[in-house]
């Protein structure tokens, strides 16, 4: 049986493919005394359900929805947690909470070689996915604006990321604004277009699209979204957000084990997993 244990939280939990990336990788370098796991755990109980794995010898989690805010209340957040505002890797030696996810995302786009500093981007949501992304774009030294169909969600966020990280110089803006703003970048924080909602994109139909522009959308189910076929329609460069799911947690993985994973490799199991979920 593994002597060292890892795994990830939500609820529900069991869709995860985190399990999947993280066990590969751990095969591949051989380190079999090491496993991760799934563990759903209520809302309701959060507090009680940290302390299986806390108490049971895990060196860590992953947290997942609808848990990584909630969490920064029983753990110690670092400051990049505290200044995005949610916690999604815990270290159970120091109990320390973090966010991989800004720099997952900052990553993958330096992985696909897509410039940032001094780049106009537009970001599409308000939500804990579009604090990670605006964090990290803004430490790369992005110009931004955030549409969301609620204005007072980005406003939030704007608020919030002024308060916690000193980000200055957001833009709030329209989707129709949006559309002449001379954007490079366009990046989907939102659920829209996600499986099984194949059809429906963030960028609205009646809206001209920017023509020739880079657009990375962080739904990975389905491969190519609705959002990423209207960007290749136009000429521009799609990509989806596989990769910043093997990134983060490759930031996970090496936090817990002080080993870098094979990357490359995590990407690739989550590909061939997802093609198996879709033949199913």
């Amino acid at each position: 049986m593994p002597s060292k244990r890892v795994g990830v939280i939500g609820f529900p939990v069991e869709h995860s493919l985190s399990p999947i990336m993280h066990n590969a990788a751990f095969e591949a370098l051989n380190m079999r005394d090491w496993h991760y796991d799934a563990m759903s755990i209520p809302p309701d109980i959060l507090r009680l359900g940290l302390r299986e794995p806390r108490d049971h010898g895990y060196i860590g989690i992953n947290v997942t929805v609808p848990h990584k805010e909630a969490i920064m209340q029983f753990v110690r957040p670092d400051e990049k947690a505290r200044a995005i505002g949610a916690v999604n890797t815990v270290d159970f030696r120091s109990n320390l909470g973090t966010n991989t996810d800004a720099d997952g995302f900052i990553n993958d786009l330096s992985a696909h070689d897509l410039p940032v500093a001094g780049e106009r981007v537009l970001v599409l949501g308000a939500g804990g996915a579009a604090r990670a992304a605006v964090y990290g774009l803004a430490g790369a030294g992005a110009e931004l604006a955030i549409v969301n169909r609620s204005k007072s969600r980005a406003e939030a966020l704007v608020r919030h990321l002024r308060a916690s990280a000193g980000i200055d110089g957001l833009q709030i803006k329209t989707l129709a604004e949006a559309a002449d703003w001379g954007m490079s970048l366009i990046v989907n924080c939102t659920s829209v277009g996600l499986h099984p909602h194949v059809d429906q994109s963030p960028w609205a139909q009646n809206l001209p699209f920017p023509a020739g522009i880079t657009v990375y959308d962080m739904v990975y189910r389905p491969a190519n979204t609705a959002l990423m076929r209207q960007c290749v329609a136009h000429g521009g460069r799609a990509i989806g957000g596989l990769g910043m799911l093997a990134r983060q947690g490759a930031i996970a993985f090496e936090l817990w084990t002080g080993v870098a994973p094979p990357i490359d490799l995590m990407q690739r199991v989550l590909q061939e997993a997802l093609i198996k979920q879709s033949i199913k």
